[in-house]
């Protein structure tokens, strides 16, 4: 019997930013990034109302198809609770369409907001997997979920002997040594858009090569930064996309000249860099800023989390 929650409840969530695929990681490696999203979410006794500030505030839905509360009823579905209304209030920090995870972080954030309001009920919250899994249906692929349910770099997978499909994630501990610089644009790009640019088959060489690649792409990130150069290379996407979003491919280039191990983040446009070297070269930086890319180191961001209650902001 489902259980409905009580109006008054208050729950807040907060979640960061991600760059998934990091060169031949396609749809497995993803990384979080030190920027977060916060929800605050309030049980009432009946509606919805979404309040909604910072990125792309003016252009988001005010209803229930709102990403955020889409989640939010997919996790109190999946805890066995329900809520006759929402009050839901989202401070957008995340920049849209731009590869740096943020319709992940918004689901991720709406399922873990419902861990605070369940924090409240005396009921089981929802796992780590559970939100891996709840948060990677969505997509369909659990790269950018994984990294902004665990924090830090990850591996995930999927199990398609399951249906729905299985999806699920370990957490790897990125070297100290590497910085991360990303390099965000002011164009956009839609993912649904610049995936239809990739084949629907490769040939074996370019599958054996990406294989090796991302095998290698563990051992850098967690114990030899010095083989990222190598291990960052990818023939199975980035070419592909090259084409739309041309500025972005030509600053990728510009970087790898340099000597940079840099990928596109997720499908783009936005670029990261991840390099063992404390700043970025002066011709990068020029690059990016006549360009109109805004480039900040970050560090690597925490999992996501959860409060019952109004959490201080990041």
């Amino acid at each position: 019997m489902t259980q409905m929650l009580p109006a008054g409840l208050l729950a807040t969530a907060t979640v960061a930013a991600s760059s998934a695929n990091l060169g031949p990681g396609f749809d497995s490696i993803g990384l979080a990034l030190s920027v977060y999203d916060e929800i605050i979410v309030e049980t009432t006794d009946s509606g919805v109302q979404i309040e909604v500030e910072g990125q792309d505030a003016d252009q988001l839905p005010r209803d229930a198809h709102h990403l955020v509360v889409r989640a939010i009823r997919c996790g109190l579905r999946a805890a066995g609770v329900s809520a006759p209304g929402l009050v839901v209030r989202c401070r957008n920090v995340i920049p849209h369409s731009r590869g740096l995870g943020s319709s992940a972080a918004a689901v991720v954030g709406g399922l873990a907001s419902v861990n605070g309001l369940l924090a409240q009920a005396d009921s089981t919250p929802l796992s780590q997997d559970q939100l891996i899994q709840l948060a990677s249906e969505f997509e369909g692929h659990p790269d950018n979920a994984a990294a902004s349910v665990l924090g830090g770099a990850v591996v995930s997978w999927i199990d398609r002997s399951c249906n729905p499909p299985g999806f699920a994630a370990v957490r790897l501990r990125l070297h100290p040594d590497i910085h991360l610089f990303p390099a965000i644009p002011e164009d956009r790009s839609s993912t649904a858009e610049t995936r239809m640019l990739l084949p629907t088959q490769v040939s074996h060489d370019d599958a054996r090569f990406n294989i090796s690649r991302a095998a290698l792409l563990v051992v850098a990130l967690t114990e030899r930064p010095d083989l990222l150069m190598l291990a960052t290379e990818d023939v199975l996407h980035q070419p592909q996309r090259a084409p739309a979003m041309s500025t972005s491919a030509e600053y990728l280039r510009l970087l790898r000249r340099c000597g940079i191990p840099a990928v596109l983040s997720g499908a783009g446009p936005a670029v990261i860099a991840l390099s063992t070297e404390p700043e970025l070269p002066a011709e990068a930086l020029e690059y990016g800023l006549v360009n109109g890319f805004a480039v900040s180191e970050m560090t690597v961001g925490d999992g996501v989390r959860w409060s019952a209650g109004v959490a201080a902001s990041n």
